[in-house]
């Protein structure tokens, strides 16, 4: 995989519910992109996560939020939610179906930020208090951008599912990277400064920040230091790159609009996980149900040219005849196809599966 930042995985089968986790490398912690079924996840994964990115609603994308809060209520810490509207009341009232009469002040809270075309509205669900819904307001939303840490971006586009659902992009930050001829052009004399620069790159504070470089002004003079912006200055002598991404794509219709929003939306992507829930001589149940067949997704690869594809959450309906699936799909040359085992999720046990209790000796 091309990522210097992010490790992804993918908790799930081809049949199993949607599940990716992306451990964020430099700070050892991670984001969930859907949450249905997770009781497989260890408990130190789910422990690790700053943010959960839920596409919609729907029980195979969210019914996990129950396992989540089990594994990481006694965290001192407060996860962020982002999901369609709505999401905020939904999650409230999951939670308010147990009783939470043995509360610590030092339990988790969620955030929960609702994603409008125009603006997101923000919730919190303090635990401490067994958690209730509180307003935090809302900020206007003026591009498609929602998250951000120190070495990833996470955008979102509205999509329609016959309600709205969310697909997402997760860009890594630019490496550091400077261009040798950059430097040479501008008569600057490589030294501990470009140190400097880096360390102010990942520290996220160059704007503003002066920074003394050697400079040569040629004609047999010695270099004199000169003081820059470091911002200006990296943006003068940096290396043009464009930063892996990965996108995530699920319920979702066929519709123009969809169409139009992903392709926009996905270009350049550099992996793809995208749903593909039916095979193409069952398109008119794909309609009726706002989903994906193999077709729809060949014309959605033809105009995005992922590099890597991820197919998934295929009808459980194909049991048995999976491989179809990866006969019918057909990416364009340059684009290399992922394939998934049927199921990740471990099997439910049968009762003569269960050891039985033994005699206390």
């Amino acid at each position: 995989m091309p990522f210097r930042f992010i490790e992804p995985t993918f908790y799930a089968g081809l049949l199993d519910d949607p599940v990716l986790y992306l451990k964020i490398r430099p700070l050892g912690r991670g984001i969930l992109v859907d949450c249905g079924q997770i009781h497989h996840l260890a408990k130190r994964v789910l422990r690790s996560l700053d943010a959960v990115f839920i596409s919609h609603a729907h029980m195979d994308h969210f019914m996990g939020l129950d396992t989540l809060t089990r594994n990481v209520h006694v965290a001192p810490r407060t996860i962020e939610l982002f999901g369609p509207p709505g999401l905020a009341r939904r999650a409230a009232s999951k939670l308010a179906g147990y009783d939470w009469n043995l509360t610590e002040a030092y339990w988790c809270s969620y955030r929960v930020h609702e994603i409008h075309a125009d603006r997101i509205i923000s919730f919190l669900l303090p635990g401490a208090e067994g958690f209730p819904l509180y307003s935090e307001g809302e900020r206007k939303r003026g591009n498609a951008l929602i998250y951000r840490n120190a070495f990833i971006r996470v955008e979102a586009a509205l999509c329609d599912h016959k309600i709205p659902t969310l697909a997402f992009r997760i860009t890594e930050r630019e490496r550091f990277a400077v261009d040798d001829e950059r430097i040479q052009a501008a008569a600057l004399v490589r030294g501990p400064w470009l140190r400097r620069l880096k360390e102010l790159f990942f520290t996220a504070r160059l704007p503003g920040t002066p920074i003394k470089v050697p400079r040569n002004p040629g004609e047999g003079k010695g270099p004199r230091e000169v003081t820059f912006d470091a911002a200006a200055l990296y943006e003068r002598i940096r290396l043009p790159q464009q930063p892996p991404s990965i996108g995530y794509v699920t319920d979702v219709g066929f519709t123009r609009e969809n169409r139009h929003t992903l392709s926009r939306f996905l270009q350049g992507v550099t992996w793809l996980a995208c749903e593909c829930t039916f095979l193409a001589a069952d398109r008119e149940k794909a309609r009726a149900s706002y989903h994906l067949c193999t077709r729809d997704l060949n014309a959605l690869l033809a105009e995005v040219r992922p590099r890597f594809i991820l197919p998934m959450h295929l009808s459980k309906s194909y049991l048995g005849e999976t491989g179809r699936l990866y006969e019918e799909l057909t990416p364009a040359q340059g684009t290399t196809m992922l394939r998934l085992p049927d199921h990740v999720a471990p099997a439910p046990l049968l009762a003569e599966e269960v050891p039985a209790p033994l005699p206390d000796s």
